[in-house]
């Protein structure tokens, strides 16, 4: 029996992750080097300032900067993102997406939202989906960024499920990895090969039902 299911939002429920990227990519070309879509892979699922430390490595100035000085290159690429995001609407919600999440809802499965993403509110209410949720859990509510279970477990507290009747729905390895962790099972969503430590996968939310997801992680 499935009791609760726990979506990252980036990438899983909307395209968010192509505007993080570009938002990095802007902060990398104003410091003078390229960040590439290969390198941006890495910063999928883990927290602002972590992705900070990545881009910087990827330049080669991890050590350049300090504490002070970082917080506000991250402040810079959160008002780049925000910019971006501020052009979403419900069109934006990925194909299927809502439709699973009603089928969630005539199961009576609870629906949680584990991301580390501090803009997760302001990305709901452009995208109409804010009522859906049973509990929201971001990253003005956790400290510790995934592959941590901390986001998966705080949700699952707030509803009142055990991990083992937990569903986790992620992009990147670092949540599937939080997932293990949690000791939920979970679902890689897009089909990249970094989730294949995941125990089903997806490409696409079409045509996915409740009925399919339990055949798949039984």
């Amino acid at each position: 029996m499935i009791a609760c299911c726990l979506f990252d939002l980036d990438g899983v429920l909307v395209d968010t992750a192509r505007f993080h990227y570009r938002a990095w990519a802007d902060l990398a070309h104003d410091l003078g080097f390229e960040f590439t879509p290969e390198q941006g892979e890495a910063t999928k699922g883990v927290s602002r300032m972590a992705s900070l430390d990545i881009v910087l490595r990827a330049g080669g100035m991890e050590n350049r900067f300090s504490q002070e000085e970082k917080e506000r290159l991250a402040a810079e690429k959160n008002d780049r993102y925000l910019s971006y995001v501020s052009t979403m609407t419900p069109d934006d919600v990925l194909p299927g997406v809502r439709d699973f999440l009603a089928d969630l809802k005539r199961h009576g499965v609870k629906i949680a939202l584990g991301s580390a993403s501090k803009n997760a509110g302001t990305i709901l209410d452009r995208c109409a989906l804010r009522d859906v949720f049973d509990a929201i859990v971001d990253g003005t509510l956790v400290s510790r960024a995934k592959p941590d279970p901390e986001v998966f477990l705080k949700g699952a507290e707030l509803l009142n499920a055990v991990s083992e009747k937990c569903v986790v729905f992620e992009d990147a390895a670092a949540g599937i990895e939080a997932a293990a962790r949690a000791g939920m099972r979970s679902v890689g969503v897009g089909g990249d090969r970094s989730l294949a430590r995941a125990t089903t996968g997806i490409t696409t939310f079409e045509n996915f039902t409740y009925e399919a997801l339990c055949k798949a992680i039984d």
